[in-house]
Protein backbone atom coordinates (compact mmCIF):
# COMPACT_ATOMS: atom_id res chain seq x y z
CA UNK A 1 0.00 0.00 0.00
CA UNK A 2 2.04 3.03 -1.67
CA UNK A 3 -0.68 5.53 -0.37
CA UNK A 4 -2.89 6.18 2.07
CA UNK A 5 -5.96 8.77 0.19
CA UNK A 6 -9.25 7.65 0.01
CA UNK A 7 -8.22 4.62 2.49
CA UNK A 8 -10.04 3.78 5.71
CA UNK A 9 -7.60 3.37 9.18
CA UNK A 10 -8.41 1.80 12.42
CA UNK A 11 -6.05 3.25 15.45
CA UNK A 12 -6.38 2.39 18.97
CA UNK A 13 -4.44 4.50 21.38
CA UNK A 14 -5.60 7.43 19.37
CA UNK A 15 -5.62 10.08 22.68
CA UNK A 16 -1.97 10.57 23.00
CA UNK A 17 1.62 9.47 21.80
CA UNK A 18 2.16 7.50 18.63
CA UNK A 19 -1.70 6.85 18.30
CA UNK A 20 -2.12 10.43 18.03
CA UNK A 21 0.62 11.06 15.60
CA UNK A 22 -0.50 8.29 13.51
CA UNK A 23 -3.96 9.83 13.33
CA UNK A 24 -2.78 12.87 12.70
CA UNK A 25 -0.26 12.11 9.57
CA UNK A 26 -2.75 9.67 8.62
CA UNK A 27 -5.31 12.54 7.76
CA UNK A 28 -2.90 14.95 6.74
CA UNK A 29 -2.20 12.55 3.59
CA UNK A 30 -5.93 11.93 3.19
CA UNK A 31 -6.78 8.75 4.80
CA UNK A 32 -10.35 8.48 6.21
CA UNK A 33 -9.57 7.67 10.24
CA UNK A 34 -11.47 5.87 13.18
CA UNK A 35 -9.73 5.81 16.72
CA UNK A 36 -10.44 4.54 20.05
CA UNK A 37 -9.12 5.33 23.50
CA UNK A 38 -10.19 5.25 26.89
CA UNK A 39 -9.59 9.15 27.34
CA UNK A 40 -12.52 11.02 25.66
CA UNK A 41 -10.72 14.31 26.19
CA UNK A 42 -7.70 12.95 24.47
CA UNK A 43 -9.32 12.13 21.28
CA UNK A 44 -10.82 15.38 21.48
CA UNK A 45 -7.37 16.81 21.54
CA UNK A 46 -6.33 14.50 18.78
CA UNK A 47 -9.43 15.93 16.39
CA UNK A 48 -8.48 19.72 17.76
CA UNK A 49 -5.05 19.48 15.84
CA UNK A 50 -6.22 17.73 13.04
CA UNK A 51 -8.97 20.39 12.22
CA UNK A 52 -6.05 22.73 13.28
CA UNK A 53 -3.78 21.39 10.18
CA UNK A 54 -6.49 21.61 7.93
CA UNK A 55 -8.62 18.41 7.11
CA UNK A 56 -8.94 17.59 3.09
CA UNK A 57 -12.40 18.17 1.96
CA UNK A 58 -14.42 15.22 2.66
CA UNK A 59 -12.49 13.32 4.64
CA UNK A 60 -13.98 11.62 7.96
CA UNK A 61 -11.91 11.45 11.63
CA UNK A 62 -14.06 9.61 14.00
CA UNK A 63 -13.49 8.84 17.60
CA UNK A 64 -15.05 6.23 20.12
CA UNK A 65 -14.53 5.51 23.73
CA UNK A 66 -13.41 1.96 24.03
CA UNK A 67 -11.11 -0.21 25.81
CA UNK A 68 -8.92 -2.72 23.95
CA UNK A 69 -9.26 -5.14 25.96
CA UNK A 70 -12.41 -5.67 26.59
CA UNK A 71 -14.50 -7.38 23.51
CA UNK A 72 -17.35 -5.64 23.54
CA UNK A 73 -16.03 -2.65 23.53
CA UNK A 74 -13.72 -3.11 20.42
CA UNK A 75 -16.91 -5.04 19.11
CA UNK A 76 -19.18 -1.97 19.51
CA UNK A 77 -16.19 0.12 18.21
CA UNK A 78 -16.07 -1.69 15.00
CA UNK A 79 -19.68 -1.18 14.64
CA UNK A 80 -19.84 2.14 15.07
CA UNK A 81 -16.66 2.75 13.08
CA UNK A 82 -18.41 0.60 9.91
CA UNK A 83 -21.62 3.13 10.31
CA UNK A 84 -19.75 6.50 11.01
CA UNK A 85 -17.58 5.77 8.23
CA UNK A 86 -20.39 4.34 5.93
CA UNK A 87 -18.82 1.29 4.79
CA UNK A 88 -18.08 -2.48 5.18
CA UNK A 89 -14.38 -2.31 4.57
CA UNK A 90 -10.93 -0.95 6.39
CA UNK A 91 -7.85 -0.92 4.53
CA UNK A 92 -5.72 -0.28 7.73
CA UNK A 93 -5.88 -1.55 10.93
CA UNK A 94 -3.16 0.27 13.56
CA UNK A 95 -3.17 -2.00 16.83
CA UNK A 96 -0.85 0.97 18.37
CA UNK A 97 -2.87 1.19 21.91
CA UNK A 98 -0.83 -0.15 25.45
CA UNK A 99 -0.04 0.82 28.73
CA UNK A 100 2.52 -0.23 31.72
CA UNK A 101 2.51 -1.73 34.82
CA UNK A 102 2.57 -5.09 36.44
CA UNK A 103 6.22 -5.05 36.32
CA UNK A 104 6.76 -8.14 38.47
CA UNK A 105 4.97 -11.58 39.09
CA UNK A 106 5.80 -11.12 43.25
CA UNK A 107 5.31 -7.14 44.37
CA UNK A 108 2.31 -6.22 41.60
CA UNK A 109 -1.08 -7.01 42.08
CA UNK A 110 -2.37 -10.12 39.75
CA UNK A 111 -5.25 -7.47 38.63
CA UNK A 112 -2.71 -4.79 37.78
CA UNK A 113 -0.09 -7.26 35.35
CA UNK A 114 -3.18 -8.71 33.46
CA UNK A 115 -4.26 -5.43 32.97
CA UNK A 116 -1.21 -4.44 31.33
CA UNK A 117 -0.52 -7.81 29.34
CA UNK A 118 -4.74 -7.72 28.17
CA UNK A 119 -4.33 -4.23 26.74
CA UNK A 120 -0.72 -4.80 25.55
CA UNK A 121 -1.73 -8.59 23.88
CA UNK A 122 -5.87 -9.16 24.19
CA UNK A 123 -6.16 -5.33 22.75
CA UNK A 124 -4.17 -6.09 19.32
CA UNK A 125 -6.32 -10.08 19.15
CA UNK A 126 -9.71 -8.71 19.87
CA UNK A 127 -8.81 -6.25 17.10
CA UNK A 128 -7.30 -8.31 14.85
CA UNK A 129 -10.51 -10.56 14.78
CA UNK A 130 -12.76 -7.86 15.19
CA UNK A 131 -11.84 -5.80 12.00
CA UNK A 132 -10.49 -8.91 9.98
CA UNK A 133 -13.73 -9.43 8.25
CA UNK A 134 -13.67 -5.81 6.91
CA UNK A 135 -10.10 -6.07 5.33
CA UNK A 136 -11.43 -8.91 3.71
CA UNK A 137 -13.61 -7.36 1.95
CA UNK A 138 -11.11 -4.48 0.60
CA UNK A 139 -8.64 -4.94 -2.77
CA UNK A 140 -5.90 -4.25 -0.12
CA UNK A 141 -5.09 -4.46 4.14
CA UNK A 142 -2.40 -4.05 5.93
CA UNK A 143 -2.24 -5.14 9.68
CA UNK A 144 0.36 -3.33 11.71
CA UNK A 145 1.33 -4.57 15.96
CA UNK A 146 3.19 -2.26 17.46
CA UNK A 147 5.25 -4.52 19.71
CA UNK A 148 8.27 -3.01 21.31
CA UNK A 149 11.90 -3.87 21.79
CA UNK A 150 10.44 -5.58 24.68
CA UNK A 151 9.76 -8.40 22.22
CA UNK A 152 12.73 -9.01 21.48
CA UNK A 153 14.74 -8.41 25.10
CA UNK A 154 12.63 -8.76 28.34
CA UNK A 155 14.04 -5.83 30.32
CA UNK A 156 14.38 -2.42 31.26
CA UNK A 157 17.49 -2.72 32.62
CA UNK A 158 18.41 -6.05 35.52
CA UNK A 159 17.31 -3.89 38.68
CA UNK A 160 13.96 -3.42 36.88
CA UNK A 161 11.16 -6.39 36.74
CA UNK A 162 8.95 -6.09 33.36
CA UNK A 163 7.28 -8.98 33.30
CA UNK A 164 3.44 -7.92 31.94
CA UNK A 165 4.73 -5.21 29.14
CA UNK A 166 7.47 -7.81 28.26
CA UNK A 167 5.22 -10.90 28.07
CA UNK A 168 2.28 -9.30 25.74
CA UNK A 169 5.45 -7.92 23.14
CA UNK A 170 6.73 -11.03 22.87
CA UNK A 171 3.06 -12.09 22.12
CA UNK A 172 2.93 -9.34 19.29
CA UNK A 173 5.54 -10.03 17.87
CA UNK A 174 4.83 -13.45 17.78
CA UNK A 175 1.14 -13.41 16.46
CA UNK A 176 2.49 -11.20 13.55
CA UNK A 177 5.40 -13.25 12.20
CA UNK A 178 3.03 -16.13 12.22
CA UNK A 179 0.44 -14.15 10.24
CA UNK A 180 3.09 -13.41 7.71
CA UNK A 181 2.32 -17.50 6.10
CA UNK A 182 -1.55 -17.26 7.23
CA UNK A 183 -2.44 -14.22 5.44
CA UNK A 184 -0.14 -15.26 2.35
CA UNK A 185 -2.34 -18.49 2.20
CA UNK A 186 -5.68 -17.37 2.89
CA UNK A 187 -6.03 -13.38 2.20
CA UNK A 188 -2.73 -12.41 0.02
CA UNK A 189 -4.14 -9.17 -0.23
CA UNK A 190 -3.49 -8.52 3.28
CA UNK A 191 -0.09 -7.42 4.77
CA UNK A 192 1.21 -7.57 8.28
CA UNK A 193 3.75 -5.47 10.11
CA UNK A 194 5.38 -5.84 13.67
CA UNK A 195 6.36 -2.32 14.87
CA UNK A 196 9.09 -2.53 17.52
CA UNK A 197 9.89 0.75 18.98
CA UNK A 198 12.43 2.09 21.42
CA UNK A 199 12.28 4.52 23.93
CA UNK A 200 9.82 7.04 22.08
CA UNK A 201 8.80 10.29 23.77
CA UNK A 202 5.17 9.69 24.91
CA UNK A 203 2.94 10.31 28.06
CA UNK A 204 2.91 6.30 28.66
CA UNK A 205 3.79 6.45 32.13
CA UNK A 206 1.38 9.34 33.07
CA UNK A 207 -1.33 7.55 30.76
CA UNK A 208 -0.36 3.57 32.54
CA UNK A 209 -1.20 4.97 36.00
CA UNK A 210 -4.87 6.73 35.03
CA UNK A 211 -5.42 3.58 33.16
CA UNK A 212 -4.50 1.35 36.10
CA UNK A 213 -6.89 3.05 38.19
CA UNK A 214 -9.22 3.79 36.16
CA UNK A 215 -9.26 7.48 35.81
CA UNK A 216 -9.00 9.85 33.04
CA UNK A 217 -8.60 12.56 35.62
CA UNK A 218 -5.00 14.33 36.30
CA UNK A 219 -3.71 14.22 39.64
CA UNK A 220 -3.21 11.01 41.54
CA UNK A 221 -5.74 8.78 43.39
CA UNK A 222 -4.79 6.67 46.43
CA UNK A 223 -4.77 3.96 44.40
CA UNK A 224 -1.98 5.00 42.18
CA UNK A 225 -0.52 6.20 45.05
CA UNK A 226 0.33 3.15 46.62
CA UNK A 227 0.65 1.42 42.94
CA UNK A 228 3.85 3.62 42.68
CA UNK A 229 5.48 3.13 45.81
CA UNK A 230 5.16 -0.88 45.44
CA UNK A 231 6.61 -0.04 42.24
CA UNK A 232 9.70 1.99 43.61
CA UNK A 233 9.56 -0.68 46.67
CA UNK A 234 10.14 -3.63 43.66
CA UNK A 235 13.49 -1.41 41.96
CA UNK A 236 15.02 -1.29 45.24
CA UNK A 237 14.30 2.21 46.49
CA UNK A 238 13.56 3.13 50.21
CA UNK A 239 9.97 4.87 50.62
CA UNK A 240 9.42 4.96 54.05
CA UNK A 241 10.12 8.60 54.52
CA UNK A 242 8.31 10.09 51.18
CA UNK A 243 5.19 11.35 51.57
CA UNK A 244 1.99 11.14 49.12
CA UNK A 245 3.45 14.44 47.53
CA UNK A 246 7.10 13.06 47.64
CA UNK A 247 5.84 10.54 45.46
CA UNK A 248 3.47 12.38 43.51
CA UNK A 249 6.80 14.88 42.16
CA UNK A 250 8.40 11.95 41.49
CA UNK A 251 6.32 10.99 39.43
CA UNK A 252 5.95 13.85 37.55
CA UNK A 253 9.93 14.34 36.94
CA UNK A 254 9.85 10.79 35.62
CA UNK A 255 7.54 11.64 33.06
CA UNK A 256 9.14 14.68 32.32
CA UNK A 257 12.46 12.94 31.83
CA UNK A 258 10.82 10.13 29.78
CA UNK A 259 9.80 12.77 27.38
CA UNK A 260 13.25 14.88 27.53
CA UNK A 261 15.27 11.79 27.54
CA UNK A 262 13.76 9.88 24.53
CA UNK A 263 15.90 9.65 21.45
CA UNK A 264 12.82 9.82 19.00
CA UNK A 265 9.81 11.82 18.95
CA UNK A 266 6.30 10.04 18.83
CA UNK A 267 6.06 11.92 15.83
CA UNK A 268 8.92 10.62 13.89
CA UNK A 269 8.11 7.15 15.14
CA UNK A 270 4.35 7.46 13.27
CA UNK A 271 6.54 8.74 10.07
CA UNK A 272 8.97 5.74 10.43
CA UNK A 273 6.19 3.45 11.19
CA UNK A 274 3.77 4.77 8.12
CA UNK A 275 6.98 4.69 5.87
CA UNK A 276 7.43 1.28 6.74
CA UNK A 277 4.06 0.41 6.11
CA UNK A 278 4.60 2.13 2.38
CA UNK A 279 7.72 -0.26 1.92
CA UNK A 280 5.67 -3.09 2.85
CA UNK A 281 8.18 -4.10 6.13
CA UNK A 282 7.00 -6.96 7.99
CA UNK A 283 9.55 -5.70 10.74
CA UNK A 284 9.98 -1.91 11.35
CA UNK A 285 12.02 -1.32 13.96
CA UNK A 286 12.00 2.62 15.46
CA UNK A 287 14.73 4.43 16.69
CA UNK A 288 18.56 4.12 17.21
CA UNK A 289 17.86 2.61 20.64
CA UNK A 290 16.12 -0.11 18.57
CA UNK A 291 18.25 -0.52 16.08
CA UNK A 292 21.25 -0.94 18.75
CA UNK A 293 19.72 -3.38 20.92
CA UNK A 294 18.21 -5.66 18.27
CA UNK A 295 21.51 -6.13 16.73
CA UNK A 296 23.72 -6.40 20.64
CA UNK A 297 20.70 -9.22 21.67
CA UNK A 298 21.13 -11.28 18.39
CA UNK A 299 24.63 -10.93 18.86
CA UNK A 300 25.04 -12.19 22.48
CA UNK A 301 21.59 -13.67 23.66
CA UNK A 302 22.91 -15.40 26.38
CA UNK A 303 24.59 -12.56 28.10
CA UNK A 304 21.67 -10.22 27.40
CA UNK A 305 20.22 -10.02 30.94
CA UNK A 306 23.30 -9.46 32.19
CA UNK A 307 24.75 -5.94 33.56
CA UNK A 308 27.39 -5.65 32.02
CA UNK A 309 25.31 -6.11 29.01
CA UNK A 310 22.93 -3.63 29.97
CA UNK A 311 25.76 -1.08 31.03
CA UNK A 312 27.45 -0.84 27.70
CA UNK A 313 24.17 -0.61 25.56
CA UNK A 314 22.85 2.43 28.04
CA UNK A 315 26.73 3.52 27.71
CA UNK A 316 26.09 3.55 23.59
CA UNK A 317 22.80 4.71 23.39
CA UNK A 318 22.86 6.98 26.74
CA UNK A 319 19.85 5.14 28.54
CA UNK A 320 19.52 5.47 31.87
CA UNK A 321 16.91 3.71 34.12
CA UNK A 322 13.93 5.48 36.05
CA UNK A 323 14.59 6.48 39.56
Amino acid sequence: MKEFPGRTAIVTGGGSGMGRELVRQLVAEGCHVATCDVSERGMAETVRLCREAGLPQGLRITTHVADVSSEPDVLRFRDEAAAQHATDRIHLLFNNAGIGGGGSMIVHERSEWERTFNICWGGVYLNTRAFLPMMLKADEGHIVNTSSINGFWASVGPTVPHTAYAAAKFAVKGFSEALIADLRLNAPHIRVSVVMPGHIGTGIPANSLRVQAGSDADGMDATQLAQTRARLVSMGRDVSAMTDADIADVVARRAQRFVEDAPTSAAEAATIILDGVKANRWRILVGPDAQAIDARVRQDPEQAYEQDFFDSFAAEVGWRLPR
